[in-house]
């Protein structure tokens, strides 16, 4: 079973406090969560402003399916995140 992981590098330059920071990384995760099937969660840069990243995994029977799904989460991704998104990397495992 082949599993997909997704790291969002996120800048978020209006941001002047922590709470601001969650602010937006919470709207973006659920709306990101309501699109997809990934987990999601905030694993770098919580104690910076302005920085964040987020990691996401889900996995599939197969691989092509795992191709399509994973596109559609970057699509959406890039959609939510706008200008935020400063880089996305994809990465298939296969255990």
């Amino acid at each position: 079973m082949p599993i997909a992981y997704c790291t969002l590098e996120i800048h978020l330059p209006y941001a002047r406090s922590l709470k601001d920071k969650r602010r937006v990384l919470r709207q973006a995760q659920d709306r990101l969560r309501a699109r997809s099937r990934f987990s999601i969660a905030e694993v770098a840069h919580q104690e910076l402003w302005q920085r964040a990243r987020l990691d996401a995994v889900t996995v599939a029977a197969d691989y092509a399916v795992l191709e399509r799904v994973t596109g559609q989460f970057v699509r959406d991704a890039e959609d939510i995140l706008g200008d935020l998104l400063t880089d996305c990397r994809v990465s298939y495992l296969e255990p």
